[in-house]
């Protein structure tokens, strides 16, 4: 995923966290809100209950892969946050990228074809 398609900003996600509608999966939590861009951000948070800084890391790796691959059939305008619970370590990534596919369609974020 490029890096101006990242959140960065602290205040960015303090945003979703209040205002952001929350979609709840037993390995995901995907927070989503308008941002009045042309284009979409993603946020990743993996924290410290998930394991490891290297099982963190190899989950950060796998979000970010899955979602620079359903990018462009995301409608554009939002800020995503993708929130990774403890069940998700371990799984592999054709599981990942199955829930995260569901969230995206139970959020209505993913265009017509």
């Amino acid at each position: 995923m490029q890096r101006w398609l990242r959140l960065h900003k602290s205040e960015h996600f303090e945003r979703l966290r209040k205002e952001g509608i929350v979609y709840r999966h037993p390995f995901l939590l995907l927070s989503m809100a308008p941002n009045q861009l042309s284009h979409n951000r993603y946020g990743l948070i993996t924290g410290k209950p998930l394991g490891s800084a290297v099982v963190r890391n190899r989950v950060r790796r796998l979000l970010r892969e899955v979602m620079r691959n359903l990018h462009p059939t995301i409608k554009t305008g939002y800020d995503i946050i993708l929130i990774a619970r403890a069940k998700i370590e371990g799984q592999p990534f054709t599981v990942i990228c199955q829930v995260v596919q569901d969230l995206l369609q139970g959020a209505a974020l993913l265009a017509e074809e």
